[in-house]
């Protein structure tokens, strides 16, 4: 009862010096969300967004907390109201169902950056192929082979993944044969640890992992363009996330998604 009286005595004058001082009273925990602004953000992203909270943090001394999963995950993630200030997906399809649970700011909402989808191997395994309606996924693969993607109907690289191999005919082929991970950089390790024949990733992910070598492009009409929209979260955009989300989409960042091997639009 003591310690109740305490705080509530602590709390009164502290709004009563911000009546004084003509500034309304903002709680702790909405200050401290202010200053460092959350960012849910696609695991492709991962070495690009690092990069660029790196540099922001160079030039104004403000930090960005950063959350890495599947775009599947974290849409998910803030239907439950875990709190984020940017959202940065890497398909339309989560960010479509942020925006249809009315959780982000439709008219925040900007696709900054594409990607490819590519097929990778281990590298001392490596043979290049073509991939086109009359390739021999099961030929490729041999009796037991697999192929690591993310998880086909959740998962962004999964779908990617499932629609390109059937707009080419070969899903029915192959889909026992497909290993569904959490995000496309578990689908990734499955095959630097050589624990999966090949697999389905993005053009980036590959480009900074060890020991994998693409072997393929897909073809750009097999599926839909690999987009990543960014909004920011409702009732999060106050200063510091505008600034940030700014950051996200100005040259800066623009010359590091470049260098990260990222379609900039």
């Amino acid at each position: 009862m003591l310690f109740r009286r305490h705080f509530l005595r602590r709390a009164a004058a502290a709004f009563a010096l911000a009546a004084l001082a003509g500034a309304p009273f903002v709680p702790a925990a909405v200050r401290a969300q202010e200053a460092t602004p959350t960012v849910f953000a696609a695991a492709s992203l991962t070495n690009a967004f690092q990069d660029i909270g790196k540099l922001y943090k160079e030039k104004t001394a403000k930090d960005v907390t950063f959350s890495f999963a599947a775009s599947s995950a974290l849409a998910k993630q803030l239907e439950a109201g875990a709190p984020a200030a940017i959202f940065a997906s890497a398909d339309n399809k989560w960010m479509d169902y942020a925006e249809g649970k009315d959780l982000t700011l439709k008219a925040t909402r900007v696709t900054p950056i594409g990607n490819s989808l590519v097929l990778i191997m281990p590298a001392d395994k490596a043979k290049d192929v073509t991939i086109d309606k009359s390739f021999d996924w099961l030929a490729f693969l041999g009796a037991d082979g697999k192929i690591a993607t993310g998880i086909t109907d959740s998962v962004p690289i999964g779908i990617y993944a499932k629609t390109a191999l059937t707009n080419l005919g070969q899903w029915d082929k192959v889909r026992e044969r497909i290993v569904g991970a959490e995000s496309v950089r578990a689908a990734l390790a499955l095959v630097e640890r050589g624990e999966a024949t090949a697999g389905i990733v993005y053009s980036t992910d590959a480009a900074v992992a060890k020991n994998v070598k693409v072997i393929a492009t897909f073809p750009a009409d097999s599926h839909p363009p690999v987009e990543y929209p960014f909004e920011i979260v409702k009732g999060q955009d106050n200063p510091a996330t505008k600034a940030f989300f700014d950051f996200l989409v100005g040259p800066d960042a623009k010359a590091i998604y470049a260098k990260y091997g990222f379609v900039v639009k």
